[in-house]
């Protein structure tokens, strides 16, 4: 390899060492800011009681809606059989 190129090569593993370094103090200081942040919420901030959890995260459906949803159910089944029969 010639001069120039060793040269070339150099310089480019350098830019590459110093973007990299870069890269990873801007890393470092974005999960120290996060930190500090969330230490800051979690000591200032109100505490607010959560919501009471319905049954299965969902709010139960009524018995007369069980029925339309099983009919519903059982069209789209049929549906598919008959678009997909062996």
């Amino acid at each position: 390899m010639d001069t120039a190129g060793t040269a070339l090569v150099v310089e480019g593993l350098w830019l590459m060492v110093i973007g990299m370094s870069i890269v990873f103090s801007f890393l470092v200081m974005l999960v120290g800011a996060l930190t500090l942040m969330s230490k800051a919420v979690a000591r200032w901030a109100p505490d607010e009681p959560l919501p009471a959890a319905t049954a299965g995260g969902h709010a139960l459906a009524r018995p007369q809606d069980d029925k339309r949803l099983i009919a519903v159910i059982g069209a789209g089944i049929q549906a598919h059989r008959r678009r997909h029969r062996p």
